[in-house]
């Protein structure tokens, strides 16, 4: 396999493109002061986009209208309960891949 100066070039140029936009904020926000509330309000992004993400797995409202995809919710729900018994991400993660494996084989 040969690689060529022009593959070279390109391959640079797509890092810069994608590291720029993920270490630009980081370099501009590291010597600005954010107040408390900001902190704050910045501190619930993470869980609102899994929330979002979860959400859209067994909700969505396309073309045919609002539709709840119910094997989905019942994965949710089974792993929420699963995270609230256990307190650990590493047995919610499993335990819910597993639930969702044994939910599609059996229906």
């Amino acid at each position: 396999m040969s690689v060529s100066y022009a593959f070279i070039l390109m391959l640079l140029g797509c890092s810069l493109v994608t590291a720029i936009p993920r270490m630009l904020p980081f370099l501009v926000m590291r010597n600005m002061n954010i107040s408390e509330p900001i902190l704050k309000w910045l501190s619930y992004i993470p869980i609102c986009i899994f929330s979002a993400l979860i959400i859209e797995s067994f909700m969505t409202n396309g073309a045919g209208g609002f539709q709840i995809h119910w094997l989905e919710l019942v994965a949710v729900i089974a792993t929420l309960l699963i995270s609230l018994l256990t307190r650990s991400l590493l047995w919610t993660v499993i335990l819910g891949v597993a639930m969702m494996a044994i939910l599609r084989l059996i229906l």
